[in-house]
């Protein structure tokens, strides 16, 4: 059965053809907010997609720093997703189950930063799944024999905090923020203790709930692309995606795949970084 070309995004149809083929790595890789009272792993014994393997956000990432979800070394992260059975001829399907795919995109994003091109969302993630009728399994699932996946970072796809201060003075690129409108306002608390709500001076502001429908699947292209120019960013310029913590943000940058405008970037640390080292904070209403 033919997996190429693979786009960004699948359908729940598309997969279900596909379950059981043994060139598919089908990657639970739910992560939530502590303050949502849900837990990932949990959920996935609950019940998920046949065969589909639980990939553990904070594990996969750096776990010697306090920021979270920054990026693991090569070494580190090559172990991780071997050990998921990832190797070079390996096609990935990512889906979670937030109705938006807060989780999947940055799985996406990782694996495609590492290199490993082969990777796509599932559209609607597990809710669309389960509204469908599909078939789930309940456990942990099998795991299978780890394989060998050769990481190496592609380094134009990330920014760090300097490269950040410097474009956000320039304007060498424009600077997105996907979390809400309440926490980008300053208007909302941040979800993480100690850390102020508020933004970059000089960002715009696009929520990532705001790229997909009601049955969470991302909007059709042209509505993808009226919500990303009424925020105010000119796609086909230089874009740095920035969140909490570097998760959501990637649904931009899946955005713009999708709509052929290029990789984007992302900015790892995020907003925990910046708040959290005393960078310059804006506040505005919404």
């Amino acid at each position: 059965m033919s997996f190429f070309p693979l786009p960004p995004l699948v359908s729940t149809a598309w997969l279900a053809e596909r379950l059981g083929d043994a060139g598919i790595v089908i990657l639970d890789t739910s992560w939530y907010l502590p303050t949502t009272g849900r837990d990932a792993r949990l959920e996935h014994r609950a019940g998920h997609i046949p065969d589909a393997l639980f990939f553990d956000l904070d594990q996969a990432s750096d776990t010697s720093t306090a920021l979270p979800h920054m990026l693991a070394s090569e070494v580190a992260f090559a172990a991780y997703a071997g050990g998921l059975g990832i190797g070079s001829g390996t096609v990935v399907v990512a889906y979670d189950g937030s109705g938006a795919n807060m989780s999947a995109a940055r799985v996406w994003w990782m694996l495609r930063a590492y290199g490993h091109q082969a990777v796509a969302v599932l559209d609607g993630g597990m809710g669309k799944w389960r509204a469908e009728g599909r078939p789930v399994e309940t456990g942990d699932g099998r795991m299978p024999g780890p394989t060998v996946f050769k990481a190496l970072l592609d380094r134009t796809v990330v920014r760090d905090l300097d490269q950040v201060r410097d474009i956000l003075t320039t304007r060498s690129a424009q600077v997105v923020d996907l979390r809400s409108d309440g926490r980008f306002a300053g208007t909302e608390p941040e979800p993480r203790p100690g850390i102020p709500s508020g933004h970059m001076p000089g960002a715009l502001n696009l929520p990532y709930t705001s790229l997909v429908g009601p049955d969470g699947t991302v909007l059709p292209d042209d509505e993808l692309r009226e919500r990303i120019t009424r925020a105010g960013i000119t796609p086909d310029r230089p874009i740095v995606a920035t969140c909490g913590s570097g998760t959501s943000a990637c649904n931009l940058l899946l955005a713009l795949q999708r709509l052929g405008y290029g990789t984007g970037a992302l900015y790892d640390g995020s907003w925990t970084e910046w708040a959290s080292r005393g960078m310059p904070v804006a506040r505005s209403e919404t």
